[in-house]
């Protein structure tokens, strides 16, 4: 027994509570632990002594070599700080900030910190799982005077975080963010005759996207057509069958705003009226195995990246829909004026290296023009255009469009 920890913890909460015991955990079997979503899901449903079992090493003598990591990184931990404190306010430290998407978070740091010294470039950042969301972001934004108060590269996906003109709209107006990556050309799936995620502004870049397609539960369609298309979600047939992942913000206001954009007011009011319940992918995925037709939705909205997981004979076929996957965009925010000390990394970020991280490990399409993103001819995007962006107050959609929906769901929110 120790005073951290208990073995009969869950090992999600463990390493939620103590992050430092998870390289431990993979340097001892769990590699499968880097993956963020590997944890969040089957994290939760293993206490800590059966998974060391399940390993075969020794419950008790396991204990005492993570506690003694505890210890020595509680003992480092302020001096650490402080020094690095001293450091960033002393230098001229690159800022970086924003939230990465959980599944290539890990594998991006890796990178992020072996490239940092490879170049001896001095950066300072923090760089959060998606899954935490974006409000302490939007506090230190909301909180700033001027824009040097702001950091110098800022990473996101979704529409929530840039597009407020109350927020980073009056920095976006001033002129601070432009697209620093020189791309005259991006991918041929995200730049081509039916959409181009080249801002023509070019104030905002694009390096990535977070693609929404749903499955349908075929053993719950029964007598209904398969839907096809956003449009067909929208039916009167499927009311209370739809599950959306309301938990992940930036794709459910994404997924809001394209179906607003598409279909107005009464397209958000009947994706709310044919709401099963909201979930987080994870959840959905799990639902999925579940035997009760009430406790299972039929339709399921999720990121792509969770297709992987579904097993081959589950019931749940995956829809890329014939107008296409909705994106969340993965912006790369960039100051203009610290253009000269930032470009190098800006050309991390947006490099066919960082661009097949994204595809390969995620299923995050990349926007880089030489990465293969293994796409077939079908599968295209749905988003609302620079136009739609830049004319309208993209914030107000949003909550617009929320409040319609939350109106129609009612009671099942």
């Amino acid at each position: 027994m120790n005073k951290y920890f208990s073995l009969s913890d869950k090992v999600y909460d463990v390493t939620e509570r103590y992050p430092e015991l998870l390289e431990w955990l993979v340097a001892n079997g769990f590699a499968n632990l880097r993956n963020d979503v590997m944890r969040k899901t089957i994290g939760r449903t293993i206490s800590l002594e059966n998974a060391l079992r399940s390993k075969q090493l020794s419950p008790e003598l396991s204990e005492k070599h993570m506690v003694e990591v505890i210890e020595t990184n509680k003992e480092t931990a302020d001096e650490a700080l402080e020094e690095s404190s001293a450091q960033k306010v002393d230098s001229q430290a690159i800022k970086v900030a924003g939230v990465l998407p959980c599944p290539i978070r890990v594998q991006l740091l890796e990178k992020l910190d072996g490239w940092l010294k490879q170049e001896k470039i001095d950066a300072a950042y923090d760089l959060h799982a998606a899954s935490m969301g974006i409000e302490w972001l939007r506090g230190q934004i909301a909180e700033s005077t001027d824009a040097g108060e702001l950091a110098d590269i800022y990473l996101s996906a979704g529409f929530s975080l840039f597009f407020d003109k109350d927020l980073m709209g009056r920095y976006m107006e001033a002129g601070v963010f432009a697209d620093l990556t020189g791309a005259e050309r991006l991918n041929q799936h995200f730049d081509n005759d039916e959409i181009s995620l080249r801002d023509p502004l070019r104030q905002y870049s694009i390096i990535g996207a977070v693609p929404a397609i749903f499955m349908v539960n075929t053993e719950l369609l029964g007598d209904r057509p398969l839907p096809k298309s956003w449009a067909d979600l929208l039916k009167p047939e499927f009311a209370n069958t739809i599950a959306l992942p309301m938990q992940d913000l930036d794709l459910f206001n994404a997924v809001l705003l394209n179906v607003y954009d598409k279909y107005g007011e009464s397209g958000v009011d009947s994706l709310g009226k044919n709401l099963f319940a909201g979930m987080h992918p994870a959840q959905m995925v799990k639902a999925a195995k579940q035997k009760k037709a009430e406790q299972t939705p039929l339709i399921t909205i999720m990121p792509y990246f969770f297709t992987c997981m579904l097993d081959a004979k589950s019931p749940m076929q995956a829809i890329w829909p014939e107008d296409g996957a909705i994106i969340s965009p993965i912006f790369l925010v960039t100051k203009a004026a610290s253009q000269k000390k930032i470009q190098p990394l800006v050309d991390f970020f947006f490099s066919k290296e960082l661009g097949e991280l994204f595809c390969f490990n995620g299923k995050f399409p990349s926007t880089h023009p030489q990465v293969d993103n293994h796409l077939l001819p079908g599968q295209k995007f749905m988003w609302p255009g620079w136009e739609y962006i830049h004319t309208h107050d993209i914030g107000a959609v949003l909550e617009g469009a929320r409040r319609i929906f939350t109106d129609a769901a009612g009671g099942k929110l």
